[in-house]
């Protein structure tokens, strides 16, 4: 091959990795491709006995003109009684003459019959073309084109029209111009041809085909790759590594945005080279200042860049520590944080005029932190950053990077600022009974995206988890009760959440779509519907959100005061753990269910949970066993005290009708005599079991006065005039919101 020599990358072995790499089968200058091929298919033709590929509602190009042109019949119609020939395969027209088999030359006649009807001085033809004379061809000879019958003309082997157009081509072999009527032709829209392309740029584009086929994650119509193949024919390149990416794509123009393919292609193609000429893995990456993640196995065509840190010595630590975190499993979000911090370090040094390590000395950190704290706000950012460049620091001295890092180079935790208490994201039950409503759900408009939304709903998956479900994501236990299997991508492990079974119903029925439309080859329950041949590809989290604000938009979900909602996937999530505290499901389920790595995220929803019954707590008016009212001021000294005796009331003297007000420390004396202990407390929330108690205490009354028990009379009195009093007390509060509220409780 030639031009080799001009081609960036050519003294890399670029020409030879290409030969070595690009298969046999795409090394043809035109490459065809069957109707049902996966990437670079449409499909067979919905037309019987068909075979071009389809490209628009479900026919090939010339029988989807064909139907505009008989003005869009019925298409179930129109693909059962037309013609399955294309253009080039309908049968001629014939002479007007009735027994003539010559083709029709001029006004709807052979040749011969035009010039005998012209010297005629051109009759009326009703009248004049029946009873010509005909001259019928020796032997019976019918033109060399299978599926024309009409007479040869003259002497040679074809009718009147095909003859022409054999001429018209050069009178190229009869044989072989009569086989390109009888087999399949290939068209412009079905073939890539790289004939007007140098040797080495046709090998590039049919390496980027053949990398495109094998990935199989898009289509690709063999026109989008021609659109390429056309622009390149117009410059000057040998390679497509004469240029970069930005001047490719200023060069290529810029289209309408539904043109954007091809452009896309180049840019594809022109990565896919490079990647070639630069593959060898960490050995051949760690030295650049850019990294291309994808060389690396990450997906996408993410970056990493270290061209902002100033300092050489301090750019090289910088790449250690990254790759090192990479190494270690880390998340890319992580690490590209921990650059972000490190670069933001940098160019404080630089400023300062710090130049080597051992110049990064306590009194640098100390500098730094006054930096962070006049540069930025939030806590939460600054001790990002913190945190960040103390794992710097500490890596340096445990692997021994670097033994010129001074000792004294510490931060402590006295230097993180002090982060401030997050506020709920959980829902409020106002905006999910909407969110729930069945009226609502049914508005969604592609029942992939329900489901998504009933998954997170129900089981607090975060949306990427959630949109990367298996197609078998189903497990039932011992008694068939199911459970949702899922990978945590957060924690790199697989986990299980148990489902009901109407979430269990909707996510069969979702596996018996998918398994419909990829002919159960696909491995994803929620496959991206578009330029996903193998079903392989999950719906992106950011399709998803798109349509989840369309949805709320739709449904006119509003909050307590009237606004419009605006929420997102993972205010879910906060709402199910909230939730699970709520209705008193222990701390340590719920995190289970959520499969949080710690407890520490599972008690901040018990943390609101605590602050929501204590503050129904304060509201709620408590009574004594005579009556009188226990006032408790929220805001007093003794308010946090008096809750958290309270709470341990609660949890460790169980009791039907109220709760203890004695300190733990002390010992009852009154032996299960709550309603004639002077430390029994209670509230409204209690007044069905004080009123059921007063009738069985009655009953024991008037039992014990027909036995003549006087001293068990005398017992029961006092508790039933304890009880009358509570009642009246309780059913006498004025605040009649709050007794509503605890009566609900």
């Amino acid at each position: 091959m030639t031009g080799a020599s001009s081609v960036a990358g050519s003294g890399s072995g670029l020409l030879e990795r290409l030969m070595a790499a690009v298969r046999p089968e795409f090394r043809s200058r035109l490459l065809v491709f069957d109707a049902d091929d996966t990437v670079f298919g449409g499909g067979a033709c919905r037309v019987e006995q068909c075979r071009r590929p389809a490209r628009g509602r479900g026919m090939c190009p010339g029988h989807l003109q064909r139907w505009v042109k008989e003005g869009r019949p019925d298409l179930e119609v129109f693909v059962a009684v037309t013609d399955p020939g294309w253009q080039r395969q309908r049968p001629n027209a014939q002479c007007r003459v009735p027994g003539c088999g010559y083709g029709s030359c001029r006004a709807g006649m052979c040749v011969l019959h035009g010039q005998q009807w012209r010297r005629a001085g051109g009759p009326d033809p009703d009248g004049w073309l029946p009873d010509r004379p005909i001259k019928q061809p020796a032997g019976g000879l019918t033109c060399r084109i299978d599926h024309c019958t009409l007479w040869p003309h003259a002497s040679l082997p074809f009718c009147h029209s095909h003859a022409q157009t054999w001429k018209v081509h050069g009178r190229p072999d009869i044989d072989q111009f009569a086989m390109g009527f009888s087999h399949r032709v290939v068209t412009e829209d079905e073939a890539i041809r790289l004939d007007r392309l140098g040797p080495q740029l046709a090998l590039e584009i049919q390496y980027a085909v053949q990398c495109r086929r094998d990935e199989r994650m898009s289509k690709t119509f063999p026109t989008i790759v021609m659109q390429v193949v056309r622009f390149l024919a117009t410059t000057t390149v040998t390679s497509l590594l004469d240029q970069d990416e930005d001047t490719w794509r200023a060069q290529i123009g810029r289209p309408a945005p539904k043109d954007g393919t091809p452009r896309a292609l180049l840019i594809y193609a022109r990565r896919k080279v490079e990647d070639l000429v630069d593959a060898g893995g960490w050995d051949s990456e760690y030295p650049r200042d850019v990294w291309q993640l994808r060389r690396l196995g990450f997906p996408g065509h993410q970056i990493l860049t270290f061209e902002d840190i100033p300092q050489s010595w301090l750019r090289a630590l910088v790449k250690r520590w990254v790759r090192w975190r990479l190494g270690t499993g880390l998340g890319l979000a992580v690490a590209r944080r921990g650059l972000l911090a490190l670069t933001r370090f940098a160019r404080f040094c630089d400023r300062l005029g710090v130049n080597t390590l051992a110049s990064v000395k306590r009194s640098v950190l100390e500098h730094y932190l006054a930096d962070l704290q006049r540069g930025m706000t939030g806590g939460q950012r600054i001790g990002m950053h913190i945190g960040q460049l103390n794992n710097f620091l500490s890596a340096i001295r445990q692997h021994g990077w670097d033994d010129t890092l001074p000792a004294t180079a510490l931060l402590f935790p006295d230097d993180h600022p002090k982060r401030a208490e997050r506020p709920p994201r959980a829902l409020t039950e106002h905006v999910m009974a909407q969110v729930e409503h069945p009226d609502n759900l049914d508005r969604w408009d592609k029942p992939a995206h329900r489901l998504v939304t009933l998954v997170l709903i129900g089981t607090g998956l975060r949306v990427t988890d959630a949109l990367r479900l298996p197609r078998d994501c189903i497990v039932l236990d011992a008694k068939d009760a199911p459970y949702l299997r899922y990978f945590n991508h957060k924690m790199k492990r697989e986990a299980l959440v148990p489902i009901d079974e109407e979430l269990r119903r909707a996510i069969t029925d979702q596996q018996k779509a998918v398994t419909g439309s990829n002919g159960g080859t696909g491995s994803l329950l929620l496959p991206r519907p578009t330029k996903n041949p193998d079903g392989s590809a999950p719906i992106s989290s950011n399709t998803y959100r798109a349509a989840l604000y369309r949805w709320l938009d739709n449904c006119d979900i509003r909050d307590e005061h009237g606004q419009p909602v605006h929420l997102t996937p993972h205010q879910w999530r906060h709402t199910v753990g909230t939730r699970l505290i709520n209705r008193d499901v222990p701390q340590e389920v719920v995190r289970r269910i959520l499969d949080h790595d710690s407890p520490i995220m599972t008690a901040h929803y018990a943390r609101l949970h605590d602050t929501t019954v204590r503050r129904h707590w304060e509201a709620a008016r408590k009574v004594d066993i005579t009556g009188q009212n226990v006032a408790i001021d929220p805001d007093g000294p003794l308010a946090e005290a008096a809750w958290a005796k309270q709470r341990l009331g609660r949890a460790t003297q169980a009791l039907p009708n109220g709760f203890c007000g004695l300190p733990v420390q002390k010992i009852c004396p009154h032996a299960n005599a709550c309603l004639t202990c002077p430390m029994f407390l209670t509230t409204n929330e209690f007044l069905p079991e004080h009123r059921s108690h007063r009738r069985q205490t009655l009953q024991l009354i008037t039992a014990a006065e027909a036995n003549g028990h006087t001293r068990l009379v005398e017992m029961n009195r006092q508790v039933l005039g304890n009880l009358d009093r509570i009642i009246t007390a309780l059913t006498d509060n004025p605040d009649k919101a709050c007794e509503q509220v605890t009566d609900a409780g």
